[in-house]
């Protein structure tokens, strides 16, 4: 029984460490969105290295897949972009001008895009780069000793636009109900008036008869 337990205890521990490791890798997120949402997508470098400074990160994408179109800047980082023969942008590297990410540090870079209409899972290659000149490649596939990152895309419910609204129609009705719900504390101040004015020449019409 105590041999059963400590094997049980260290395929535990096994696991958890293997979890650990595997974690952490460049991931991007959300892992989840939908087709044709704009989104902030946020880039989660962690320095694996015990022995050298994360200097550079690349990440690729396909434009078929989203259309990235922005980038936050990040003190201490420059970027740049690489586009394709239609002008759509390819891949993102983000470069230290000073030491980078030592071994227990890890960095967020954000940009922002538009989902496609039909993708149906957006797949990040990252290229990690030590001082030393190593290189870890994050392009795998899931379960693997370095996988890509992968965003899930759920399907655009019916109705949606673009930002997550309803059709135009829906729209166009609840704009004239907006417009009628304005109009009619006008339309009540006006019938105040007129009752106003009434009442006055009621009133003197009286006092010419007294």
């Amino acid at each position: 029984m105590r041999k059963t337990g400590w094997l049980t205890a260290l395929c535990l521990c096994g696991l958890l460490l293997w979890a650990g490791v595997a974690s952490a890798h460049v991931v991007v997120y959300p892992q989840q969105t939908t087709q044709g949402s704009y989104e902030k997508f946020t880039v989660r470098v962690p320095s694996e290295s015990q022995n050298s400074s994360t200097v550079k990160v690349e990440v690729r994408f396909n434009p078929a897949e989203v259309t990235i179109s922005r980038f936050e800047p990040k003190p201490g980082w420059t970027y740049q972009t690489t586009k394709d023969a239609t002008g759509a942008i390819t891949s993102v590297v983000w470069t230290a001008q000073g030491d980078g990410l030592s071994p227990t540090e890890f960095a967020e870079f954000n940009m922002q895009g538009k989902v496609s209409d039909k993708a149906t899972a957006i797949t990040w290659k990252a290229y990690q780069t030590y001082k030393d000149g190593s290189v870890a490649e994050w392009v795998g596939a899931a379960g693997s000793d370095k996988p890509a990152s992968v965003t899930k895309v759920a399907a655009k419910p019916a109705g949606a636009d673009a930002h997550g609204g309803h059709d135009t129609g829906q729209n166009a009705a609840a704009a004239a109900a907006g417009t009628a719900g304005s109009t009619l504390p006008l339309a009540l101040s006006i019938v105040g008036v007129i009752l106003g004015a009434l009442a006055l020449i009621v009133a003197l019409l009286r006092r010419r008869r007294a």
